[in-house]
């Protein structure tokens, strides 16, 4: 008999499992799974190996975990502390010390990458002690070819995605959790790496927003401003595609798809090619739409539409009327496909039953075609609630306010942390704006899709 079929009987369940706690794949080794014992070993040693191979294991009775620790060690000791040593300007330039920032990802790194060990670890330690525990109830002993094709038959689908699961972890999970974490500290233009250390302050950035008048102020209008464009411009979007789709599917309207053709180029141009041309037009001293109405009478000087911050609401309403532009050939396309799908003998019985046009048109059109796109309005509503492009390259947030920090009278909450970070270095505070953002967006999100019956019926 196979060493993987001989196993020692009588010996408790949990041995096997603390065995494995201890050393990776030492409990399968007990249960005599040499296959195994050494694809959980490998973890182990992989993991020891790049520790061990990082670091500075042999400085004697000097060591710390800055000078001497391996990628974990020391990627956990940056996590936590940040650094202890700041860089100093001398004759031969910056002095040698911690970048808060690089220990900051470092850490993060290594933090995840032991969260996807510690699941290896926790499958080996309660293979262990399950196999023993099958054992000692009388199963027949399993060799590990049997254990690992049973594993590759019955978990395909998850072997499958575990490389893109990790790609996610390092490559969305992580930059988020970097966010999350620098709305913690004093990281902005006045405490900057590599000169500077960056400190753990807690929720002293949060305090400020909601305790200091001018932040609040700015908070709060831009809030509000972006909840009513994300409404209006989901809305207007919807309602102009909604109402050129059934136009377009009567049959009385010809060359339907010469239509179709025409009022998808707005959606096939690139929005921000679109934006800059709009920009131009409504250029207040240049543009041609402002000499226009100059030259016809409507106004007696040129209007600024972007730059009057006396008026802010002409770049509001010119933002909204761009966005419409936009945006309503992809709702006409989303409710065209939409119609055609919609049985002629709905409605059929509804002539039968008397029922006209507009009757037609509110009990069978519009219930129909919200029920399916009920799911995509809330993913607009989300777009639009982040849409940077729009506001951003056509009115750059303007007019100016002069009771908003950093913020103009058009600017949305997205837009507002592009000037916080990028213009103006206030990384903490736009790392808090980015975690309210995510706060609002995912609340609003979640509740609109749990009352959705769309989403139910998936």
């Amino acid at each position: 008999m196979s060493s993987d079929r001989t196993v020692r009987s009588g010996l408790p369940a949990p041995v096997p499992g603390l065995a494995s706690a201890l050393v990776w794949g030492a409990g399968q080794l007990i249960n005599r799974q040499a296959g195994k014992a050494a694809f959980f070993f490998a973890f182990y040693a992989a993991l020891a190996a790049w520790e061990v191979g990082t670091g500075n294991y042999y400085a004697g009775m000097d060591y710390t975990p800055r000078s001497n620790g391996g990628f974990f060690v020391k990627g956990l000791w940056g996590l936590v502390t940040l650094g202890t040593k700041p860089r100093e300007m001398t004759v031969m330039g910056l002095s040698e010390g911690d970048n808060s920032i690089v220990l900051m990802a470092n850490g993060l790194i290594a933090l995840l990458t032991l969260a996807l060990g510690a699941i290896v670890w926790i499958w080996s330690v309660r293979d262990a002690a399950r196999y023993r525990a099958s054992l000692n109830a009388g199963a027949r002993p399993e060799t590990s070819r049997a254990y690992f094709g049973r594993l590759w038959e019955g978990s395909f689908a998850y072997i499958v995605l575990s490389p893109g699961l990790i790609l996610i972890v390092f490559m969305s999970v992580l930059p988020v959790l970097f966010g999350i974490l620098v709305a913690f500290t004093d990281y902005n233009r006045d405490n900057l790496p590599p000169k500077n250390l960056v400190n753990w302050v807690g929720f002293q950035n949060f305090a400020t927003i909601f305790s200091v008048p001018s932040w609040t102020a700015t908070f709060a209008g831009v809030l509000g401003w972006t909840v009513v464009w994300a409404v209006v411009a989901t809305a207007t979007t919807y309602a102009a595609g909604f109402g050129q789709a059934v136009l377009l599917a009567n049959k009385k309207v010809k060359f339907p798809r010469v239509w179709r053709s025409v009022f998808l180029l707005p959606w096939a141009v690139p929005g921000i090619v679109s934006a800059l041309v709009f920009r131009s037009m409504f250029n207040g001293q240049f543009g041609p739409i402002s000499q226009w109405l100059v030259d016809v009478g409507i106004t007696d000087e040129r209007v600024y539409w972007f730059t009057d911050p006396s008026h802010p609401n002409l770049a509001r309403v010119v933002a909204l009327l761009v966005n419409l532009w936009l945006g309503f050939p992809f709702f006409m396309a989303l409710v065209g496909g939409v119609l055609t799908n919609i049985p002629d003998s709905y409605y059929e019985a509804a002539r039968m039953d008397g029922a006209g046009p507009l009757q037609q048109l509110r009990h069978i059109t519009l219930p129909v075609v919200h029920k399916t796109v009920a799911p995509l309005l809330i993913l607009a509503f989300v777009a639009n609630f982040n849409n940077f492009g729009v506001i951003y390259f056509l009115t750059q947030g303007g007019p100016d306010n002069a009771g908003y920090r950093f913020a103009g009278s058009t600017d949305l909450l997205i837009t507002w942390l592009f000037n916080l970070t990028l213009d103006n270095r206030l990384y903490n505070i736009g790392a808090v704006m980015s975690m309210l953002i995510f706060v609002i967006v995912g609340t609003i999100s979640v509740w609109n899709l749990n009352r959705s019956k769309a989403i139910r019926e998936l």
